[in-house]
């Protein structure tokens, strides 16, 4: 029996671990379009402007180590926007196609949906991203759209894949908050 997994709320003590698992997909992925990998002055800058909207960032882990990563940030910065989110993971090479990227959006989604949002969105860099795509695509998402050759990175062109989910009373009823 494997040891299982934890799905938390990240904290200040994860951040070396996030920040090599996102640096780890910048220098050899697709799934995201950043050249340079960011340290862990700015992964700290990027998690306090999530939580400080009052926003999830979630952790994967088993037994003490960090797995990857998932948060939720506004689609847009336009108040109009505010029900509409965009998550974002990552997980660490050796992490990856054990289940624990769908673990984690699952949380994200509950968390979300908690919170009031009421579409999310995955903004899904390379139309070959299968493991992505199919995650996604596994709670529910639809593609909405596809951005191509949005990006150049490693010398080839990258298409941008979009996909969406309705949370909760999704567009059935108009929100809680009218403002």
């Amino acid at each position: 029996m494997s040891p299982s997994l934890l799905i938390r709320p990240s904290t200040p003590a994860d951040l070396p671990a996030v920040t090599a698992a996102y640096a780890w997909n910048v220098l050899n992925g697709t799934g995201t379009f950043e050249l340079e990998a960011p340290d862990l002055a700015e992964m700290t800058r990027r998690r306090d402007d999530v939580l400080g909207k009052g926003l999830p960032w979630l952790v994967a882990e088993r037994e003490g180590q960090v797995l990857g990563f998932a948060y939720a940030n506004h689609f847009r910065p336009r108040k109009a926007y505010r029900f509409c989110l965009e998550d974002s993971i990552y997980l660490a090479k050796d992490a990856q196609g054990q289940g624990v990227g769908k673990l984690l959006l699952a949380e994200l989604m509950s968390q979300c949906e908690d919170r009031g949002a009421r579409q999310i969105l995955a903004v899904i860099g390379d139309s070959a991203n299968v493991g992505s795509i199919g995650v996604h695509r596994a709670l529910g998402f639809e593609q909405t759209g596809l951005i191509k050759s949005a990006g150049w990175k490693f010398d080839r062109w990258l298409d941008v894949v979009m996909m969406q989910r309705g949370l909760g009373l999704s567009d059935s009823t108009g929100p809680v908050d009218q403002a």
